[in-house]
């Protein structure tokens, strides 16, 4: 049977910096062996106290809630991602915004100090589409909604399929809480946004089929 292994300082060869280390025997101090040095020493290998918080997580229009585990001096921020267990699946989450106990919102908070972390579930999401006719003679648009990873990149001037849809990337509109953008609003060939922080995407058809009358 393998010997389980940690990286803890050791007293003798690595006082300052974790080496790894030979677990001998658990329990509330551990007995481990240093394997640069063979130094035998207690350890505790509890870890840091952590807290329970509330996470409200909104998705597609819906929203629930889930536990979150973490450290007591560990600083939320708005705009923060991380991965939430839920019963239902491992998602990845963006914080938008943080209620103390006072209901007080704020936009920074130590993990001690926070009641709830809202969020929005940003692993997959639904874009907003809004397609308008290959014919520009046409008046009909059509809204549609584009189930994509998170992470997928839209460029304006690109040509994108999904499904049954092909169309030109024509604008992009990225939400409030979406970082790192210079502005909200996008129509230059190039410009690019993650599906993630996008509130809607304009495109022009660019399907060979003909529009049936609806």
């Amino acid at each position: 049977m393998s010997t389980s292994r940690v990286a803890v300082t050791c007293p003798s060869c690595s006082p300052d910096a974790p080496t790894a280390h030979e677990v001998l025997k658990e329990g509330g101090l551990a007995t481990v062996r240093c394997t640069e040095c063979s130094h035998v020493h207690k350890e505790d290998l509890s870890g840091p106290e952590t807290i329970e918080r509330q996470v409200v997580v909104s998705q597609d229009g819906e929203s629930f809630t889930a536990r979150y585990e973490l450290e007591p001096d560990e600083e939320l921020e708005t705009g923060d991602e991380f991965l939430l267990d839920t019963p239902e699946a491992i998602m990845q989450v963006r914080i938008t915004s943080l209620q103390k106990e006072s209901e007080e919102r704020v936009d920074r908070v130590p993990a001690e100090d926070v009641q709830t972390i809202w969020t929005r579930a940003v692993g997959n999401v639904t874009v907003n589409l809004t397609l308008h006719p290959k014919d520009t003679k046409r008046e009909e648009t059509r809204s549609l909604e584009l189930q994509v990873p998170g992470d997928e990149k839209f460029v304006v001037g690109d040509i994108v399929e999904h499904g049954e849809e092909k169309f030109e990337v024509k604008g992009l509109v990225v939400r409030n809480d979406a970082e790192g953008y210079m502005r909200q609003q996008f129509d230059h060939d190039g410009d690019m946004a993650f599906a993630k922080d996008l509130k809607r995407v304009y495109g022009r058809d660019q399907t060979s089929t003909a529009w049936s009358a609806w």
